[in-house]
């Protein structure tokens, strides 16, 4: 076994490798890598890798790709979440899923699509590991444990944007938005989360005012507490109940990508 890429007599392919405990690697400036794709790799391929991943710090609201133009990088972040949001031609936006350390933004890349169809934000500022689309295409033709990951991200946040389409379809704001907490908790490991009421209506389709009402019924039921710019979570427990079921068919999805 290497990496916990154990095959099981009987098997001819390896089970899923278990990821190592975040910093147990480090990029090529001696920096710890958190991100649960590069901890899964086993070490011939990180190490295949590790020459082309460039330490980035990553603000919030910078744009990682737009849609329609090439993706220059592929980013594999350590801390923060990244929104990926469809534009309407109007300049309305919705959001149509997310992606934080358990993944990597710009999947099309995997299949030699060099250019988006949403656009690539982050919504929480961090930092990761990016990589030249040309170098990781090159790296991919070789590393396949990395394309067995980067296969199962692509399937698990496939399904969690079907989800997330329903979502938009069928819950009330008040439910969606208790949801969409959640899903940035599950991934920033903070209880304060760095968001304004005008960005989360860009993100849930939806106008200031209704998200506004929205996050006032949950701060009456002492779920969350608003603040100029943040929404803290108080209640974990209460606001998963308060959370539409989407949000429990998508925790299914987060614990195949190494979330809880």
């Amino acid at each position: 076994m290497e990496n916990g890429n154990a095959v099981v007599e009987g098997l001819s392919r390896p089970v899923k490798p278990v990821p190592l405990h975040p910093g147990s690697r480090t990029d090529a400036t001696g920096k710890a890598v958190n991100n649960i794709v590069l901890l899964s790799l086993p070490d011939e391929e990180f190490n295949l890798l590790r020459p082309d991943l460039e330490p980035v710090e990553l603000p919030q609201y910078e744009i990682l790709h737009q849609p329609g133009e090439k993706i220059e990088f592929a980013h594999f972040l350590n801390r923060g979440m990244t929104s990926l949001v469809a534009l309407n031609s109007d300049g309305r936006s919705v959001e149509v899923g997310i992606v934080g350390k358990e993944g990597m933004v710009g999947m099309s890349l995997t299949i030699g699509l060099y250019r988006g169809t949403f656009r690539a934000i982050m919504q929480m500022s961090g930092n990761g590991l990016r990589i030249r689309s040309e170098a990781l295409a090159s790296a991919l033709s070789c590393a396949v444990t990395l394309r067995s990951e980067l296969s199962r991200f692509a399937l698990m946040h496939g399904m969690q944007v079907a989800q997330l389409a329903a979502c938009n379809r069928l819950h009330e704001i008040d439910q969606r938005l208790a949801r969409w907490l959640l899903m940035c908790q599950d991934r920033v490991d903070s209880p304060i989360l760095p968001l304004t009421h005008e960005f989360l209506a860009q993100m849930l389709g939806t106008g200031r005012p209704s998200v506004t009402l929205a996050a006032g019924v949950l701060e009456s039921a002492e779920l969350i507490e608003n603040a100029r710019g943040t929404i803290k979570v108080l209640n974990r427990k209460g606001l998963e109940d308060a959370a539409c079921e989407c949000y429990g068919v998508i925790q299914q999805f987060n614990g195949g990508l190494g979330l809880k």
